[in-house]
């Protein structure tokens, strides 16, 4: 069911120093910022010859990321993405073993413009998970 790994998300306190500790410390190649206020976030991506790192900032007081933030100030690892062909064909075997997709259970556009989910992280080890079709 699992894909490849799309991308790994780091939640910062503050996007343009992360954007520019990528860019200019690390040497990578690093998107524009983009406003996502369906999820509470402004996204950049940082990429890699295998994958992408999102630096994730909080777009608002109600942001989750700033909840995530004010238990690590400092920022995080926040979540790792999957990408899977069929978004719903995986929600439902993933239901159907027990697994919590949060919010409502459907899908939401996420920052590549296709759907995503997620799952709980307490169903994944501690670990919050994505998935994104492809």
């Amino acid at each position: 069911m699992l894909g490849r790994v799309n991308h790994v998300a780091i939640a910062v306190p503050d996007l343009t120093a992360a954007t520019a500790a990528y860019r200019d410390t690390l040497g990578a190649s690093v998107s524009a910022p983009q406003a996502l206020p369906q999820h509470g976030v402004t996204v950049v991506f940082v990429e890699l010859p295998n994958t992408k790192i999102e630096l994730l900032e909080p777009l608002g007081a109600g942001s989750p990321i700033a909840a995530f933030l004010g238990k690590n100030p400092s920022g995080g690892m926040h979540h790792i993405c999957y990408e899977v062909t069929d978004i719903l064909a995986a929600r439902d075997h993933l239901v159907q073993h027990g697994a919590r997709v949060l919010g409502n259970g459907e899908p939401k556009i996420g920052a590549h413009g296709k759907p995503v989910l997620f799952l709980h992280p307490k169903d994944f080890f501690g670990t919050l998970v994505e998935l994104e079709q492809v």
